[in-house]
C-alpha cells in the first residue's frame, strides 16, 4: 500500500483567519482581524489520501482473491440529508473499488421488513459491511435493528460486543465507530502525541463521545468526559492537551475552554442563521473556531475537518472486514 507515515505533519501552514475561511467558503466575521496561531488539520485532504491508500489495498485484494469488498446501505424513508449521505458513501465506494449494495425502503416500512433486509445482507457472502442509515422512522426500534447486524459486518462499530471489546484492556473490537476513529487518525497523522497527555471529550454520546474517550485511553491519554451535568466543564477542559468536542451545541466550546497549545478536534456540525449567507445559514462546529484557533496548536475546521474522515473510516472498516473474510 502507499504508506502515509503516522506522525507525518499533514496540516496546513499558519495563515490568516479571514483568508482560510474564504478558502473553505465560510462566512467571514467582523471579529476575524487577527492572525490565527493554530495549524489547520485538513480532514478533506487526509480523507482523500486514505481513499488513495484504500484503492491500492482493494486492487491488491482483487488481484489475489478475484473478489471485491462489498458494502450494503439500508435507507428507510426519504429524508433529504440521509439520501445525500448515502449518495456520498456510494460515490466514495466507487472511488476505491468497493461494490455498493443498497436497499431503499419507504417511510412506512415495518420493523420486520427492515430486519429481513438486514438478515439477507448478513447471509450474503459478497457483503462485508452493513450500514443502516440513521435516524430511522419513529415506529422502528433503532437498537433492535443495529443489534441484528452481524458483528462481522458491523462496519459502523455500534454493536454492543464491539463497544464492549473497545472498553476492555486486552480485547480488540472487530470494528471501531467511524467518527471517533477518524478523530484519532487525524491526531496521529498530524503528529499529535497522545500518550501521557491530558484529554477532554466534550459530550458522552454512544456514537462519538464515549468511544472517542475509550480510543484516547487506548492511546495512553488521561481522559476526562465533560457532559451536561459537569459543573465546571470549562475549567476542566482548560487543563487538556487534547480536546474532542462532540456535544451538539453550536460554538459552545469557546476560547476560554482551550489551553494554550492544545490540539482541538471539532466533531460538531450545526446550522446557524446568517442572513448574509446565500442559503440564509452557515455551518459551525461545537467549537468557536475563531476564538479557539488563537490559542490551539492544531484545530479542525467545520466543514472540512472530521466529516470527510467519517466516510473514509467507513471504507477502511469495510476493506478490513473483506480482507478477514477472504483470508477465511
Amino acid at each position: 500500500m502507499i504508506a502515509h507515515p503516522i506522525g507525518c505533519n499533514t496540516t496546513s501552514p499558519r495563515i490568516s483567519l479571514p483568508k482560510f475561511r474564504s478558502k473553505l467558503g465560510l462566512q467571514s466575521s467582523r471579529r476575524a482581524t487577527t492572525t490565527m496561531s493554530a495549524q489547520i488539520i485538513d480532514g478533506k485532504a487526509t480523507a482523500a489520501t486514505i481513499r488513495q491508500e484504500l484503492k491500492v489495498e482493494v486492487d491488491g485484494l482483487k488481484a489475489k482473491y478475484d473478489r471485491a469488498p462489498g458494502l450494503a446501505v439500508v435507507l428507510v424513508g426519504e429524508r433529504k440529508d440521509s439520501q445525500t449521505y448515502v449518495r456520498n458513501k456510494k460515490k466514495a465506494c466507487e472511488e476505491v473499488g468497493i461494490v455498493s449494495y443498497g436497499t431503499d425502503l419507504p417511510e412506512t416500512a415495518t420493523q420486520e421488513e427492515v430486519l429481513k433486509v438486514v438478515a439477507d445482507y448478513n447471509a450474503d457472502p459478497n457483503v462485508h459491511g452493513i450500514l443502516v442509515q440513521l435516524p430511522l422512522p419513529g415506529h422502528i426500534d433503532e437498537q433492535a435493528i443495529l443489534d441484528a447486524i452481524s458483528i462481522e459486518k458491523d462496519v459502523d462499530g455500534f454493536h454492543p460486543l464491539n463497544i464492549g471489546c473497545l472498553a476492555m484492556r486486552g480485547r480488540e473490537p472487530t470494528f471501531v465507530p467511524c467518527t471517533p476513529k477518524g478523530c484519532i487518525e487525524l491526531l496521529k497523522r498530524s503528529g499529535v502525541q497522545m500518550s501521557g497527555k491530558k484529554a477532554a471529550v466534550v459530550g458522552r454520546s454512544n456514537i462519538v463521545g464515549m468511544p472517542a474517550a475509550l480510543l484516547l485511553q487506548r492511546e495512553d491519554a488521561t481522559v476526562t468526559i465533560i457532559h451536561s451535568r459537569t459543573p465546571n466543564g470549562a475549567e476542566i477542559c482548560r487543563e487538556a492537551d487534547i480536546v474532542i468536542a462532540a456535544c451538539g451545541r453550536a460554538e459552545m466550546v469557546d476560547g476560554s475552554w482551550i489551553k494554550e497549545g492544545a490540539a482541538v478536534i471539532d466533531v460538531g456540525i450545526n446550522a446557524v442563521d446568517d442572513p448574509s449567507a446565500k442559503r440564509g445559514y452557515r455551518l459551525v462546529g461545537d467549537v468557536n473556531f475563531e476564538q479557539a484557533s488563537g490559542k490551539a496548536s492544531y484545530i479542525t475546521p467545520v466543514p472540512g475537518g472530521v466529516g470527510p474522515m467519517t466516510i473514509a473510516m467507513l471504507l477502511r472498516n469495510t476493506v478490513d472486514g473483506a480482507a478477514k473474510a477472504f483470508q477465511g
